[in-house]
């Protein structure tokens, strides 16, 4: 159990550092760092679906049973936090996980932790919680049907399949003369990637100017322009944005593919929740009374809702509104490059 409490570690330091879900307002925005975590844990979600059938007991802690429903929720507590969890050790992790969970609270039952005002708020707290994920599975999840996913896929697999991506590193300067001096190492024999990481001013530099597949929507118009129009191993003449000067270089193209339903059946049935319990909240809000009394949250809240009105109408603009998936659509296969700043 060495290498499963090493983990509980990492997890415990990491749930206490994030927030473990969010409003779908807040999802939008978290939406793109967000997808690739969760087709990391996909795997994770999967083996929890597979603790079917009987709720039976899998463990004792001082005659505490633990069964397979109390393991099945752990997992969206636990595996989140850790995407590269071996997948044979899931299970034995978050078992191991609600052992220690339940040592601590024996101990703080006898310790008189359950009088005390923290237990209290924590209560209340974890109450609403509960019932706002009972209400989750219990209420939204059962309205979708397997037709409805399979509808689902099927219109997402037919975007995917008819839109074109590209593959191409770049090169970020400040000024043209920089980029005409850069293209011109290139054609000296300078390496693209080494030059990238030397001179790029864009986080993909650590990558050797990598971006990874995209489409046209994900870019700015002037580096789409460009970037589209090249032939594959071509070096691009300057391109200007307002982010700076480019120097791009294609290294594929493809027609995106669609991965298999069974695949993404769990992610989809997730997004459909999230827009069904959307459409909730904004009816609920529209009746409820809902008052922010420090002025300070009141200001940034309502600068909060400001910006994400505007990015809205910018992607809808830009014709990318694609919370979660950058304008890629909900099926398209992760890039196969490290993640890097889009330009």
């Amino acid at each position: 159990m060495t290498n499963i409490q090493n983990y509980l570690k990492i997890a415990l330091l990491a749930t206490y550092s994030s927030v473990a879900v969010l409003s779908p307002a807040l999802a939008q925005t978290a939406g793109k760092a967000a997808a690739p975590a969760a087709a990391a844990t996909a795997p994770a979600q999967n083996a929890a679906n597979s603790l079917g059938g009987d709720d039976k007991t899998v463990a004792t802690v001082n005659g505490y049973e633990i069964k397979t429903s109390e393991v099945r929720m752990a997992f969206d507590d636990v595996i989140g936090q850790l995407p590269n969890l071996p997948a044979k050790m899931r299970y034995p992790f978050v078992v191991e996980f609600l052992i220690e969970r339940h040592l601590i609270a024996q101990v703080a039952a006898k310790e008189g932790v359950a009088d005390t005002e923290d237990y209290k708020r924590r209560l209340a707290a974890y109450q609403a919680k509960a019932l706002r994920d009972s209400y989750l599975a219990g209420k939204l999840a059962p309205t979708i049907s397997e037709a409805d996913l399979k509808a689902e896929y099927d219109a997402e697999a037919a975007k995917v399949q008819q839109t074109e991506r590209i593959r191409a590193r770049h090169i970020l300067v400040a000024t043209e003369k920089e980029a005409t001096d850069i293209i011109a190492k290139i054609k000296g024999g300078a390496k693209f990637e080494d030059l990238a990481k030397q001179y790029s001013l864009d986080g993909s530099k650590d990558y050797g100017g990598d971006l990874g597949y995209f489409t046209a929507p994900e870019m700015v118009p002037d580096f789409s322009k460009a970037a589209f129009a090249m032939k594959v191993g071509d070096i691009s003449a300057p391109v200007k944005t307002d982010y700076g000067w480019h120097v791009i270089r294609l290294d594929d193209r493809k027609m995106g593919t669609a991965p298999p339903y069974d695949q993404v059946k769990e992610a989809l049935r997730n997004v459909k929740v999230r827009d069904k319990l959307q459409a909730k909240l904004q009816s609920l809000q529209s009746t409820a009374k809902v008052d922010l009394i420090d002025p300070d949250l009141k200001q940034a809240h309502d600068e909060y809702l400001a910006q994400q009105k505007t990015q809205q109408d910018q992607a809808t603009k830009n014709g990318a509104a694609q919370p979660d998936g950058g304008g890629k659509g909900d099926l398209a296969p992760a890039d196969p490059a490290p993640p890097a700043k889009k330009q």
